[in-house]
């Protein structure tokens, strides 16, 4: 059995699918990008737009009763891989060891154009 986790502090869904889905002992948050839940703007270059993703995920790890410490797996999708390094940079700061898995791939296009998204897995015992 699944539950579907929703906050108000994220945006909404731009397709039919949830903001995240907690199945047994595991959360599975939908890709995020970077739109400003307030106001459906993207945020401009890319520090921003990856401190706007990483603050659209807490926000759900918030709403779900969890944080970015029970995160087991990440997966950052990068329009260009010249963004890596300043992607990577803002992203380690809302983390800490021991570092959860990732995959970082760069894709011809996201949703709406942007420039980074991001999921994860979460294990939340």
């Amino acid at each position: 059995m699944s539950k579907e986790i929703h906050t108000n502090k994220a945006p909404e869904a731009i397709g039919p699918y949830s903001q995240a889905i907690e199945a047994g002992d595991f959360i599975y948050l939908s890709g995020a990008i970077p739109l400003d839940p307030e106001t459906g703007e993207i945020a401009e270059g890319i520090t921003n737009q990856t401190v706007q993703v990483m603050e659209n995920l807490k926000a759900i790890l918030t709403e779900a009763g969890t944080d970015f410490s029970h995160v087991v797996k990440f997966t950052i999708y990068l329009a260009s891989m010249e963004d890596f390094a300043t992607v990577n940079e803002v992203y380690g700061d809302y983390l800490e060891k021991p570092y959860p898995a990732r995959a970082t791939v760069e894709v011809s296009r996201l949703p709406k154009n942007v420039s980074v998204e991001i999921d994860a897995i979460v294990y939340k015992k």
